[in-house]
């Protein structure tokens, strides 16, 4: 029986207690604020106990360890990847300005503000000491545009599952004006298609309704754009799985995320629906 380990890190304010937690609800044997020097000794108890108590098992690490303990990350990781648990690193993060709305809101310290330094500079730095911890990441979570329930939702069906044997494809719309998504490993631009916003009585609606989606269908580019699209995913997608990626984050994108973004995304999603993938979708900007 594998013992799964995962590791939860980021930037204060971006999550990492809400995914922690979403993670102790599902079933994990849950860890915060582990010291890194102590991450192989730790690893390698749980893999030597009692797999049915250690069997899920989630920890948190952050910037309240030692900066040389977080410089040391990656060899600590490959120690423990040595030792044949199922590991994988979820991160968390957000935009310098969200962060910085985040704290001013709660009125909470940041763990590395002091007198030598400001929230901003705080931010900032952390973002740096944890670079080490972010480069080795398998899932990427950009909070800026997220909040607390639908991280929960994301985090629950991306990790929150029984070990999953297939690849999970994440496919979500955004929109321009509110900035590109950060947690992507593909964006697509839909800006160049024909736009609904601009058609008597389709301005109020999305690319979920069905008058927008006949609008859309209606045009030869949208067709050709959606026809590309889906060859291009169904020939590099299994190229992507062959290299034992366990996610992979496709955007797409229009100008408010509104109507053609959504629609392609919705028109993905049904088309691997059918494969063999653990497909979820998410339309950032319809809250």
């Amino acid at each position: 029986m594998t013992v799964k380990l995962i590791i939860v890190s980021g930037l204060s304010g971006s999550g990492k207690s809400i995914a922690l937690a979403t993670l102790e609800d599902c079933g994990f044997y849950c860890i915060d604020n582990l010291p890194v020097a102590l991450l192989e000794s730790f690893a390698s108890q749980i893999a030597l106990a009692n797999p049915g108590v250690y069997q899920k098992t989630a920890i948190a690490i952050d910037a309240r360890n030692q900066s040389n303990n977080l410089a040391l990350f990656p060899q600590s990781l490959a120690a423990v990847k040595k030792l044949g648990l199922e590991c994988e690193i979820l991160f968390l993060q957000a935009d310098h300005d969200t962060l910085l709305k985040r704290y001013s809101e709660t009125r909470r310290k940041h763990p590395l503000t002091d007198s030598a330094h400001s929230l901003g500079e705080a931010i900032e730095l952390e973002r740096s000491l944890l670079q080490p911890v972010a480069n080795e990441a398998d899932l990427t979570i950009d909070t800026s545009h997220t909040n607390m329930h639908q991280l929960r939702g994301v985090v629950r069906a991306r990790l929150g599952n029984e070990a999953q044997e297939t690849l999970s494809l994440f496919f979500q719309s955004f929109g321009y004006k509110h900035g590109i998504p950060l947690d992507t490993d593909f964006v697509f631009d839909a800006r160049c298609l024909p736009n609904p916003h601009w058609e008597l009585g389709l301005r109020e609606l999305t690319g979920r309704d069905a008058a927008v989606a006949k609008f859309l269908e209606h045009s030869a580019d949208v067709r050709a754009y959606l026809a590309d699209l889906v060859a291009f995913l169904d020939r590099w997608i299994p190229r992507f799985e062959a290299e034992n990626r366990s996610y992979l984050t496709i955007a797409i994108g229009c100008t408010g995320g509104q109507h053609r973004s959504v629609y392609l995304a919705e028109a993905l999603n049904r088309h691997f629906q059918g494969s063999r993938y653990n497909v979820l979708l998410r339309h950032r900007e319809l809250a």
